[in-house]
Protein backbone atom coordinates (compact mmCIF):
# COMPACT_ATOMS: atom_id res chain seq x y z
CA UNK A 1 0.00 0.00 0.00
CA UNK A 2 3.14 2.17 0.66
CA UNK A 3 3.86 2.40 -3.14
CA UNK A 4 -0.08 3.20 -4.34
CA UNK A 5 0.41 6.20 -1.95
CA UNK A 6 3.50 7.12 -3.70
CA UNK A 7 2.01 6.39 -7.17
CA UNK A 8 -0.81 8.84 -6.01
CA UNK A 9 1.86 11.89 -5.20
CA UNK A 10 3.53 11.21 -7.83
CA UNK A 11 0.34 11.65 -10.33
CA UNK A 12 -0.82 14.73 -7.74
CA UNK A 13 2.55 16.61 -8.82
CA UNK A 14 2.44 15.34 -12.48
CA UNK A 15 -0.92 16.79 -12.76
CA UNK A 16 0.08 20.26 -11.24
CA UNK A 17 2.68 20.30 -13.53
CA UNK A 18 0.24 19.93 -16.12
CA UNK A 19 -2.14 22.35 -15.54
CA UNK A 20 0.15 24.70 -14.89
CA UNK A 21 2.27 24.91 -17.86
CA UNK A 22 -0.48 24.10 -19.81
CA UNK A 23 -2.08 27.36 -18.17
CA UNK A 24 1.40 29.57 -18.74
CA UNK A 25 1.45 28.22 -22.46
CA UNK A 26 -2.33 29.37 -23.43
CA UNK A 27 -1.24 32.96 -20.98
CA UNK A 28 1.44 33.05 -23.23
CA UNK A 29 0.36 32.34 -26.77
CA UNK A 30 -2.79 34.90 -25.89
CA UNK A 31 -0.30 37.41 -25.34
CA UNK A 32 1.40 37.30 -28.48
CA UNK A 33 -1.76 36.52 -30.10
CA UNK A 34 -3.18 39.84 -28.75
CA UNK A 35 0.07 41.86 -29.15
CA UNK A 36 0.24 40.67 -33.18
CA UNK A 37 -3.44 41.33 -33.88
CA UNK A 38 -3.21 44.82 -32.53
CA UNK A 39 -0.12 45.65 -34.54
CA UNK A 40 -2.21 44.28 -37.73
CA UNK A 41 -4.75 47.03 -36.81
CA UNK A 42 -2.15 49.54 -36.23
CA UNK A 43 -0.67 48.90 -39.83
CA UNK A 44 -3.56 48.37 -41.75
CA UNK A 45 -7.02 49.53 -40.06
CA UNK A 46 -9.35 48.11 -42.77
CA UNK A 47 -8.21 44.56 -42.69
CA UNK A 48 -9.71 45.03 -38.80
CA UNK A 49 -12.37 42.47 -39.42
CA UNK A 50 -10.66 40.26 -41.29
CA UNK A 51 -8.16 39.94 -38.51
CA UNK A 52 -10.54 39.60 -35.76
CA UNK A 53 -12.04 36.71 -37.61
CA UNK A 54 -8.69 35.00 -37.57
CA UNK A 55 -7.62 35.87 -33.85
CA UNK A 56 -10.72 34.06 -32.76
CA UNK A 57 -10.04 30.95 -34.66
CA UNK A 58 -5.84 30.84 -33.32
CA UNK A 59 -7.73 31.69 -30.04
CA UNK A 60 -9.62 28.75 -30.19
CA UNK A 61 -6.90 26.70 -31.18
CA UNK A 62 -4.48 28.23 -28.74
CA UNK A 63 -7.16 27.23 -25.43
CA UNK A 64 -7.95 23.76 -27.06
CA UNK A 65 -4.59 22.66 -26.29
CA UNK A 66 -4.52 23.58 -22.46
CA UNK A 67 -8.36 22.09 -23.00
CA UNK A 68 -6.62 18.80 -23.81
CA UNK A 69 -3.89 19.11 -21.07
CA UNK A 70 -6.45 19.03 -18.32
CA UNK A 71 -8.24 16.28 -19.86
CA UNK A 72 -5.70 14.15 -19.70
CA UNK A 73 -4.39 15.68 -16.16
CA UNK A 74 -8.50 14.95 -15.02
CA UNK A 75 -7.75 11.36 -16.76
CA UNK A 76 -4.81 10.42 -14.32
CA UNK A 77 -6.41 12.19 -11.38
CA UNK A 78 -9.97 9.71 -11.74
CA UNK A 79 -8.66 7.15 -13.81
CA UNK A 80 -4.89 6.59 -13.14
CA UNK A 81 -3.84 3.77 -14.59
CA UNK A 82 -0.65 3.21 -13.05
CA UNK A 83 -2.24 2.31 -9.43
CA UNK A 84 -4.23 -0.98 -11.27
CA UNK A 85 -0.82 -3.03 -11.22
CA UNK A 86 -0.21 -2.53 -7.55
CA UNK A 87 -3.61 -3.12 -6.68
CA UNK A 88 -3.20 -6.55 -8.45
CA UNK A 89 -0.13 -6.98 -6.87
CA UNK A 90 -1.35 -6.62 -3.09
CA UNK A 91 -4.91 -9.06 -3.68
CA UNK A 92 -1.76 -11.48 -4.76
CA UNK A 93 -2.16 -11.80 -8.07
Amino acid sequence: MENIAQIQAMTALAVGLVFGMGALGTAIGFGILGGRFLEGIARQPELAPLLLGRMFIVAALVDAVAFIGIGFALFFTFANPFVTPELAAAAGG
